[in-house]
């Protein structure tokens, strides 16, 4: 889905702070909901791309204005609330007010047809697909020209992982593309590196 999560390429955010020895946690709570989040994915109640789809889908003033474990949050109460394994009611009760939850999900989809295998060096194209469900393919990539410079094993494929929707697992290609080409007149001649899925991918 193309929501306000999908911030990749996109300007006037100011410069990325970056802090190497800053703390993981800052405060009891956000350790307490870390640890719950992955205990839930450990026990099988949801699987990573449930949570990640499940944290786009928050209303977009909510996702800019949480921080990080407040997002992890609002994922884990949505999918325990949508899976039953607690109501909203109930979060409010505890919470003595009211607790915002993700927006509803929309249909996911399996695999590509007709898509293809890609050996090192080939030249491919990123498809322009417009998701409305959970997608690992970055706006700034969307039908874009790149070159493939490695492989990972296979994985479930995100667009149907995070729906149940059956769908064959999927290798990553690792493409490069010009930066130059990704933005033009707004760049430094660089390469940049994308992990992007097979049904992602067509030939030029």
């Amino acid at each position: 889905m193309d929501g306000m999560h999908d911030l990749g390429g996109k300007q006037g955010f100011g410069p990325v702070r970056y802090a190497p020895e800053a703390a993981a946690f800052h405060a009891p709570w956000e350790r307490r909901v870390n640890a719950l989040y992955s205990l839930a994915v450990r026990r099988g109640l949801f699987n990573m791309d449930e949570y990640r789809h499940a944290i786009e889908r928050m209303e977009p003033r909510h996702y800019l204005n949480a921080s990080y474990y407040e997002r992890t949050l609002t994922s884990l109460a949505t999918l325990c609330v949508e899976k039953s394994v607690v109501s909203l009611d109930e979060l409010e009760q505890l919470a003595q007010g009211a607790f915002p939850l993700a927006l509803p999900s929309a249909g996911g989809r399996s695999n590509v047809a007709g898509r293809e295998a890609f050996k090192l060096g080939d030249a491919v194209r990123v498809r322009a697909d417009l998701v409305p469900g959970h997608v690992r393919m970055p706006a700034y990539v969307r039908g874009k020209l790149g070159v493939v410079v490695g492989e990972s094993p296979a994985y479930p494929f995100p667009d149907a992982h995070a729906h149940g929707v059956a769908a064959a697992d999927e290798p990553t290609y690792d493409v490069r593309f010009d930066a130059l080409h990704l933005w033009p007149d707004s760049a430094d001649p660089a390469f940049v590196h994308v992990g992007v899925f097979q049904s992602y991918l067509t030939r030029p």
